[in-house]
């Protein structure tokens, strides 16, 4: 019966399918419910419902443990890989609840997981156990995308500018899709181009530093700087500023991907204390993370891609849209090209990468390779995602 179920997914020309996504933010669980019509460069795309289901403090303080090499072991990990997948599956039936229908209206599931620890092209470990998320909502589920793309001799990641070109391309104009999440990355997508001229890596990072420094700063009252309004009244420390923007993950050639391993808790505590110790006040603390952020956008350009393109305009997305302090700071390191968001073109920041996901499960199951080597490094186009049912 569940082959069977599959099979008739897998010949459908329209799916209804919910996409999943937990970042590096830990914010908590994105879930997207769109409705996807063809497959590839015919893909149409109806987002119907989109919401963010919060972590409880208890279960975000569990993922950066595991996260952490000298805190985690196998049966922290392993505990949380199924507590992670019955979280997933409620996040899935919460949206359908709300969208006024039931998860067997489904076609089709589409997860990221949580990402533990990611080596590029090495190795890479997402938990969020799809098959617990397939037997408590009886959808056919696609998860653990990255890995196909690393045995294929990829850095698995990033995965997102293959949807990007779906959903983006434009004839006339070169596009950057700049995404700000935990970590920030950019896809370009040249005018006209097909999916072998697109390039995309991450810039460096999103609002993990800043999201860390506000919880240190706080003691754990605050998650993150709403609006950038803290960072708004400090100034930037040149000291500081001088020795991030000095980080080698900076000068490293694309493609290239990082994460928690290279910007995460222990960097950031490290790098924070110290200027504690030095007097420098909070808010000129989160002012110079924040300039760091935009800038270090900003000089992967000025690396990587304005020599070699023309840039008509950059279009924003993920959490970081929210922090008008550095998207203020953005435009300012980048005054002559037009800065967008998602929402200008019809789009939902946040919810672009739960989308994502749906788009990915739905290329994976119409059989379609849906990772771009030249973005990501692999020796080929390969289908990435694997099937619980």
């Amino acid at each position: 019966m569940k082959m069977q179920r599959l099979l008739q997914v897998a010949e459908k020309r329209e799916r209804l399918v919910a996409g999943l996504m937990s970042g590096t933010s830990l914010n908590g669980i994105d879930v997207a419910l769109v409705r996807i019509t063809g497959s590839g460069v015919h893909s149409q795309i109806k987002q119907i419902a989109f919401k963010t289901v919060g972590y409880e403090p208890a279960v975000r303080r569990s993922i950066r443990e595991a996260c952490r090499p000298a805190a985690s072991n196998a049966a922290i990990i392993c505990s949380l890989n199924f507590v992670l997948g019955e979280l997933f599956a409620e996040a899935v039936a919460e949206i359908c609840k709300d969208s006024g229908i039931t998860p067997a209206e489904l076609d089709l599931i589409g997860s990221h997981g949580q990402t533990i620890w990611h080596q590029p092209g090495k190795s890479t470990f997402q938990i969020g156990e799809a098959a617990v998320i397939a037997e408590r909502t009886g959808v056919v589920t696609v998860a653990d995308f990255r890995v196909r793309d690393v045995a294929a001799g990829g850095q698995g990641a990033p995965l997102v500018p293959y949807t990007e070109y779906l959903l983006y391309r434009h004839p006339l104009k070169t596009r950057l899709l700049q995404n700000i999440g935990g970590i920030a990355n950019v896809t370009v997508l040249p005018a006209g181009g097909g999916a072998a001229t697109v390039t995309a890596f991450d810039t460096g990072p999103g609002n993990m530093m800043i999201d860390y420094a506000v919880n240190r700063l706080t003691n754990g009252e605050q998650q993150y700087d709403k609006g950038g309004e803290w960072a708004g009244r400090g100034g930037v420390n040149k000291p500081m500023l001088a020795e991030l923007m000095a980080h080698p993950y900076l000068s490293c050639i694309p493609p290239k991907t990082t994460g928690r391993e290279v910007f995460g808790d222990a960097y950031t505590a490290e790098l924070v204390n110290r200027y504690i110790a030095q007097g420098v006040a909070a808010a000129d603390i989160l002012a110079t993370l924040t300039c760091f952020t935009a800038r270090s956008m900003a000089d992967a350009y000025r690396r990587f891609i304005l020599p070699q393109v023309h840039v008509d305009e950059v279009i924003v997305s993920g959490g970081g849209v929210h922090n008008r302090t550095l998207l203020t700071l953005l435009r300012r390191e980048l005054p002559d090209i037009p800065l967008l968001s998602q929402e200008e073109l019809g789009f939902s920041s946040d919810a672009k990468e739960a989308v994502a996901f749906a788009m990915l499960a739905n290329e994976a199951i119409s059989g379609h390779a849906n990772n771009l080597p030249a973005v990501t490094g692999a020796r080929a186009p390969v289908i990435m995602g694997k099937i619980s049912l």
